[in-house]
């Protein structure tokens, strides 16, 4: 089917179409008749003789392909890597992550049992006598376990293996009990059907011997009556046990199945990313590219008016199907890595560096949400580092004491000032505006390195609650003359243990010159607070624009409102005597606005800023 069809894509990769699958089929096809053809071959010779030389035929092709046919050897290789191993961004993919007991038994619950006895069942049954279709589901099973154990999404592969292997154990058990059960259900039967007996029946006794000369002859010695054999309840007990199992294992899987469809049906999309994609598709510009049409990869050129919208790869599917727009990276992982990828983007700590990537790949604007920057911010921090699994830069783990006087430790995961520096946190937690430290406290710490604790983490000694200057001033005074190996710092609390704290930096966080923020939902994440609490909505989008400069010194700033009603204020400090500010004060007909002037803070400097200056990038003064 794939020859038919051509072969879009060059070189060997099994993971587009390519003329490697048609080398991999081609080469099982071989493979199996050339294990055939061995077999035969070795029929009448001592076992180990097969495995032997599998084992040799396996190391002379590998060394045959190395040496003389490297492309085909790294394919190889590559696939089997890809199939069984694990590679740092996996563990970010939720399909690929390795499989857990808990996914297992939510997945398969009583079927595990069952097809361990089954697979226990076939091979007590080779040890008798070998079956090459029983050893055939063994080895199956065996491979597609492995692969389930490294990438959860091979269930879907296992299910038939655990559907069959638990039909080999229930029918193997209720087979070999069943001629103890069948009697008690046929005299249940009988007994059921027997009517009862009003009166006893009158019986017709045989007539009585005489002995000689009419006397009575003495009774015959009766038969001593054989006892009624009696079923083997341990055998009766094994097939109620499986048969329970199996029909708890088919009820289970068919109310498992009835779940996931009424929740499909009745969940999907989130209701904030739907909202925020529908405005985009009404409110933004058309990038000139027809959804419907199709187009010949080798001859388009993409319009010039057309333009990419950057968030992270989970969201790139319904950017295209909701907005009608052109995602940066979607959920083929297309667009994530490598340079001017979202992941890299997304936790630069730098403006200038993220707007090099935008710039490159012609995108005008981002969207966040408040999942990227908590639960699934270690994803692009992964992606962009894959040295850097689960982002430990910007959210580093420490072991803590459990106590006082406790000998046990917890690894515990904390903020610290890289993390409020990404591009993704000053947007979405902080509107791209600077931000003061919180004033609240923080955590200054002192640590060892893991090699000087024997462990595989930090390892804290210290830690006392501050405010953000003197825990700062600590810290600085403690590393001038720190003991090798020990080091202090300042630390958040992860949002799992203060959900607001992702709002609170530890240092001044620097506005972004070129991003305002165009749409919000909603829905506050951190619910009804009241006045005063913590409000962040759940989706952002922001426009990247050029700016318009303004010379000054100091601080400057503008009251801006949402769409939903929040009003905030857009500060800048001034660097070399230059502002250069996303907003405009008039000629603007979004809906969240400037609703003032830009003013200096402490002069009575204010400022003008219309939509064709900061689309020009013109200096205003």
């Amino acid at each position: 089917g794939t020859v038919a069809f051509g072969f879009p894509h060059p070189g060997l990769d099994l993971s587009r179409y390519t003329l490697g699958h048609v080398i991999a089929s081609a080469a099982l096809i071989a493979g199996t008749a050339a294990l055939y053809g061995l077999s035969v071959f070795l029929k009448k010779r001592p076992k180990y003789y097969f495995p032997a030389a599998l084992a040799a035929v396996a190391a002379l092709a590998v060394a045959v392909l190395y040496f003389a046919l490297p492309d085909i050897y790294n394919l190889l290789i590559s696939s089997l890597i890809s199939f069984f191993g694990e590679q740092p961004v996996t563990t970010t993919v939720q399909e690929a992550r390795a499989w857990s007991f808990d996914a297992a038994w939510a997945t398969f619950h009583w079927g595990l049992l069952l097809a361990a006895g089954g697979a226990a069942t076939l091979i007590l049954q080779n040890r008798k006598e070998v079956n090459p279709a029983h050893t055939f589901v063994l080895v199956w099973t065996a491979i597609i376990l492995g692969s389930t154990a490294a990438h959860v999404r091979y269930e879907y592969y296992l299910a038939v293996n655990i559907a069959l292997l638990s039909a080999v154990f229930a029918g193997a058990v209720l087979g070999a009990t069943w001629k103890e059960v069948a009697p008690l259900l046929r005299k249940g039967s009988a007994d059921s059907a027997r009517p009862a007996a009003g009166r006893a029946e009158k019986r017709e006794e045989p007539p009585k011997k005489k002995g000689k000369k009419g006397a009575r002859a003495a009774d015959a010695p009766k038969a001593k009556s054989r006892k009624r054999d009696q079923p083997d309840y341990l055998k009766v007990g094994g097939f109620v046990l499986v048969a329970a199992l199996t029909l708890l294992f088919a009820g289970t899987s068919f109310q498992g199945n009835l779940d996931l469809a009424n929740s499909a049906k009745y969940s999907g999309m989130d209701s904030q990313w739907m909202e925020a994609l529908e405005w985009m598709g009404e409110n933004t510009p058309d990038p000139g590219v027809d959804y419907y049409a199709i187009y010949d990869p080798e001859t388009f050129t993409y319009p010039e008016e057309s333009y990419g919208v950057m968030s992270w790869w989970d969201y790139g599917h319904w950017i295209t199907f909701i907005s009608k727009r052109i995602p940066n990276n979607n959920p083929f992982q297309h667009g994530v890595a490598g340079p001017n990828g979202s992941a890299v983007y997304l936790v630069s700590t730098s403006e200038e560096a993220a707007n090099r990537i935008l710039d490159n790949i012609g995108t005008r604007y981002v969207v966040t949400d408040y999942q990227v920057v908590m639960g699934k911010f270690h994803a692009p921090a992964t992606w962009a580092d894959p040295n850097d699994t689960g982002g430990l830069r910007f959210q580093p783990v420490f072991f803590v004491p459990m106590g006082s006087g406790s000998a046990g430790y917890q690894a515990m995961q904390f903020y610290n000032q890289d993390y409020y520096m990404t591009m993704v946190s000053r947007l979405h937690n902080f509107d791209g505006s600077m931000t003061e430290p919180t004033t609240g406290s923080v955590l200054y710490v002192e640590y060892v390195e893991p090699e000087m604790a024997n462990a595989s983490y930090p390892v804290i000694t210290s830690a006392q609650e501050m405010n953000t200057t003197a825990a700062a001033a600590a810290a600085a005074a403690y590393n001038l003359n720190a003991p090798a190996g020990s080091h202090a710092t300042v630390l958040n609390l992860h949002y799992d243990y203060q959900a607001d704290s992702i709002l609170q930096p530890l240092e001044r966080v620097p506005a972004l010159k070129h991003y305002r923020l165009v749409h919000e939902t909603p829905q506050n994440i951190y619910g009804n607070v009241g006045e005063g609490g913590p409000d962040l909505k759940a989706v952002k989008i922001f426009e990247y624009v050029p700016g318009a400069t303004i010379r000054g010194e100091g601080v400057i700033e503008v009251p801006i409102a949402t769409n939903t009603g929040r009003e905030f204020v857009y500060r800048q400090e001034s660097e070399n005597g230059l502002f250069v500010v996303p907003y405009a004060t008039s000629g603007w007909s979004g809906e969240v606005r400037a609703t003032g002037p830009y003013r200096i803070a402490g002069t009575g400097q204010t400022f003008d800023v219309t939509e064709e200056d900061i689309q020009q990038g013109r200096t205003i003064n």
